[in-house]
């Protein structure tokens, strides 16, 4: 998994901002259903928040919030309610077994999902996905699947894994469909993605005229983006920035 269950994001709260935000229970176009957590900043523009490998828990919704707080409406969206239930889960929940489960058609659904409700009022809103791990490269999935997307960001996303979810090739593979702008946000010192990867991941998407941005943070750790991660704040700050810069860029 990429954060403790007592981790948070690194991004300062807005005091005094107002947002709303609720729990929701969404209907993806296959008719399963999936939980969400939605923050509402009352902007034009909305994002989908993809979790890591323990699906939606405090670190995505307080993210959403913090989203919701720049102006932004974010719906943090769970991966598992096809074996496991819409409900809240505490913190011993056992995920591998259901991120074992999931499938590239099952994700590709619910990311549907969160889109359609984003758009339920604002039919032409642009959409901007931002993941984390597993979610990062669904995140960067979800940009040659169909959703019209303005953008998609993914923190240490694996551009070659294969197989997670089910039936997923490696993104790398899928540069040629990729349909908007990409933010790949790395750490260097990932034993996981090794940054040649994150290299050849630039130049295929620099091959298939795909405009991106692909960012290697010298010597920060897979889930570098934690406010428990003090040496590394420097790298989430500028990771935090970079992501507003580049939705306000795809989206103006």
């Amino acid at each position: 998994m990429c954060f403790d269950v007592d981790s948070a994001p690194p991004v300062p709260e807005i005091t005094g901002a107002s947002v709303a935000h609720r729990d929701l229970t969404l209907e993806a176009p296959d008719g399963a259903s999936l939980a969400a957590f939605e923050a509402l900043g009352g902007g034009e523009v909305g994002v989908v928040v993809l979790p890591d490998v323990r699906g939606l828990y405090r670190f995505y919704e307080e993210l959403a919030l913090r989203f919701a707080e720049r102006g932004f409406d974010a719906v943090a969206i769970d991966y598992f309610a096809r074996t496991a239930g819409v409900a809240k889960r505490g913190d011993d929940f056992d995920f591998w077994p259901h991120v074992e489960q999931t499938t590239f058609e099952g994700v590709r659904a619910d990311v549907g999902a969160a889109v359609s409700h984003l758009r339920r009022e604002i039919p032409n809103r642009h959409i901007v996905t931002v993941g984390f791990c597993f979610g990062g490269s669904n995140s960067w999935h979800q940009a040659a699947n169909g959703h019209d997307l303005s953008g998609a960001v993914g923190f240490y996303g694996n551009p070659t894994r294969a197989g997670m979810p089910q039936g997923a090739v490696p993104v790398i593979e899928r540069a040629g469909d990729i349909a908007c702008p990409i933010l790949a946000l790395q750490g260097g010192d990932d034993p996981g993605i090794p940054n040649e990867e994150s290299i050849r991941l630039r130049e295929a998407l620099d091959a298939a005229g795909v405009h991106n941005d692909i960012v290697i943070y010298d010597g920060a750790p897979h889930s570098f983006f934690d406010r428990k991660y003090d040496e590394f704040a420097a790298a989430s700050a500028d990771a935090w920035n970079r992501v507003l810069a580049f939705i306000d860029d795809v989206t103006t």
